[in-house]
């Protein structure tokens, strides 16, 4: 079984992003599995509370999910051109201590869902030098940026264009496909 862990960079509890992230695990292909993580419980990252507390329980969660995982996949709003702070903090929790160590390697994919014309193109554009500094090894062999996503999803934040979740299942069998355990 391949496993896939999908973190949403959205808090809304109709967001478009995080309707994107369950289409993915409802069209994931037999054998592939996509959890999903939830970084609603990640404090904002603050040296002293590390310092005097270590790494918070919802980080630690998080961080086992993604070193037993064969893949990250990212599903990531774009704010004024840029990626959304909530899911860059997680990362950035994630990555601190030994964390650093379950992104090394780590086959990663982004995603997402924005109402402009152009999708998150300089949102997924941005993870680049983050992708890199934590050493994973970004897929870029397919694109998925969701444009006028608006009119793609309900009130709900559920996909309902049959021609998106049929890139978004090829998306995902192709990022799957691509994942080998070292």
């Amino acid at each position: 079984m391949t496993v896939i862990l999908g973190l949403s960079g959205s808090l809304r509890r109709a967001s478009l992003n995080t309707g994107l992230l369950r289409a993915a695990a409802e069209v994931a292909p037999d054998g592939v599995t996509v959890e999903i993580g939830d970084i609603r419980d990640v404090p904002l990252y603050d040296g002293d509370l590390e310092a005097a507390e270590g790494i918070p329980p919802a980080v630690t969660a998080l961080t086992d999910r993604l070193a037993a995982a064969d893949g990250l996949l990212l599903v990531s709003p774009e704010y004024n051109n840029g990626v959304p702070g909530v899911l860059k903090n997680a990362i950035d929790w994630m990555s601190r201590g030994s964390g650093m160590a379950a992104f090394k390697g780590k086959p990663v994919a982004v995603i997402g869902a924005s109402p402009g014309n152009f999708g998150t193109a300089h949102a997924q554009s941005h993870w680049l030098p983050v992708l890199r500094m934590l050493s994973t090894r970004p897929w870029w062999e397919g694109r998925l940026m969701v444009s006028r996503a608006g009119d793609l999803f309900d009130d709900q934040g559920t996909l309902t264009d049959d021609k998106t979740r049929d890139r978004l299942a090829d998306f995902i069998a192709g990022f799957a496909g691509s994942l080998t355990r070292p």
